[in-house]
């Protein structure tokens, strides 16, 4: 093997999660008191039954009724969620320091408040780790969470400036009896429910998603920890592969699988796109639009592959419904690109989107551009190969994890619909 295998992947690699707080996230992350309309919910699009994502290539948050495949438009959408709903597996992990699709989230000091967020400045003091800072950008954003400007004092709130709703959701939260006793008990600082504030609804979130969506006991995490001999012979042979000659690890790299970077995969273009503020086409830059830096210009951040088998669409737009095909993308980013046809994503069907979902495949300029990015070469595969690699892909399925430690809970301190899905 040309590349050695990534150290065992264990309990140590995560920081401690107090319970408390973990059971209070856990009532929060399914309750949809925290958006604007109070009708979604975080568990709506990052839910068990499809891999803590929604099933979906470009989800409909806000606007949206149902769940994964199933979900359709309830009142007028204005747009699809630019990008693919990203897994939450292991985003607990320490040596996380980054993340959405363009790392637009990440532990840097510039502005005085630990992290560098779209709030820049506005961030709240306090919060715990870069997961916590994640956990409060859906609420402010009109496709996910917060609605429509004209809707609730939420995204009226939001569309002054980015942080003014955020008080409004804490009031919402810590008047209900059950929650304002739960953060007292939880949060040594809060002695009475007046004193919670979204920095403590953040924290309690990253402490469920850090516990819950924990991911160390896949077959590939017990064979590094040396508890079973060997996997299945055909995952044996995509093992060596990937870790191999055919290099799929020198992004996919250490023990997250992941190396935490941004490359460009050349993937077809799709949707809205998550566009600039003064980008007037439906593109989507990548890390660009966060960096300003032409090098990083249609660049994503590598996955994790933790329970990837179970995370599709696949690609930051879900552009691939299978891993097959995904592989496939990569043998030959070009051919891929080319041959890539409009029926292999999942979008939902709204009517009067159909025509904006394409448009990008029309501008053949931009098309040229995103094209003479590609950073990956691989050498030639076979299709056994392609099988091979998907066999060991499988093997990093985690049973516990997917099954959920604490899982759904029947019903939230709000008494609002709780979308329990299949289970």
């Amino acid at each position: 093997m040309a590349q050695e295998l990534p150290a065992p992947l264990t309990a140590a690699d995560f920081p401690p999660v107090d319970m408390k707080q973990a059971e209070l996230g856990q009532l929060l992350f399914y309750d949809k008191i925290l958006s604007g309309n109070r009708n979604i919910s975080c568990g709506t699009c990052h839910h068990p039954d499809f891999g803590t994502s929604d099933g979906l290539s470009l989800g409909l948050g806000e606007g949206g009724e149902g769940l994964g495949p199933d979900r359709r438009p309830a009142d007028h959408i204005k747009r699809r969620v630019p990008r693919n709903a990203p897994a939450l597996w292991n985003l607990g992990a320490r040596s996380i320091d980054k993340v959405m699709h363009d790392g637009r989230i990440s532990e840097d000091d510039m502005y005085g408040t630990r992290f560098n967020t779209p709030a820049e400045e506005w961030l709240p003091q306090g919060l715990d780790s870069v997961l916590a800072a994640q956990a409060l950008f859906p609420m402010t954003s009109e496709t996910e969470m917060a609605g429509d400007v004209e809707e609730n004092e939420i995204a009226g709130a939001v569309n002054d400036r980015i942080d003014n709703g955020w008080p409004i959701l804490a009031k919402r939260v810590r008047i209900i009896p059950e929650y304002g006793a739960r953060f007292v008990a939880a949060f040594d600082h809060i002695d009475r429910p007046e004193d919670v504030s979204i920095v403590e609804i953040a924290n309690a979130l990253a402490a469920f998603m850090a516990h819950e969506f924990q991911s160390i006991d896949s077959a590939f995490d017990r064979y590094l920890r040396g508890e079973i001999a060997e996997l299945p012979p055909q995952a044996m042979r995509g093992m060596q592969l990937f870790m191999g000659e055919v290099g799929c690890s020198t992004c996919h790299a250490g023990t997250l699988l992941s190396d935490q970077q941004f490359h460009a995969l050349g993937l077809p273009a799709f949707g809205p796109g998550r566009t600039r503020k003064f980008d007037l086409m439906a593109r989507d830059v990548g890390r660009m639009g966060e960096s300003d830096a032409l090098e990083d210009a249609y660049r994503f951040r590598t996955p994790m592959l933790r329970n990837v088998a179970h995370t599709g669409p696949y690609g930051h737009n879900g552009s691939y419904r299978t891993l097959e095909d995904m592989i496939g993308h990569h043998r030959d980013p070009v051919l891929g690109a080319a041959t890539w046809s409009r029926d292999m994503p999942l979008l939902p069907e709204v009517a009067h989107l159909k025509k904006v979902d394409f448009l990008i495949l029309s501008n053949a300029r931009e098309t040229a551009r995103r094209s003479r990015f590609v950073d990956i070469s691989l050498p030639p595969l076979s299709d056994r190969d392609v099988a091979d690699i998907i066999a060991f892909l499988n093997t990093l399925s985690d049973p516990t994890a997917l099954s959920g430690r604490m899982g759904i809970p029947a019903s939230v301190p709000s008494g609002l619909k709780v979308d329990q899905g299949r289970r």
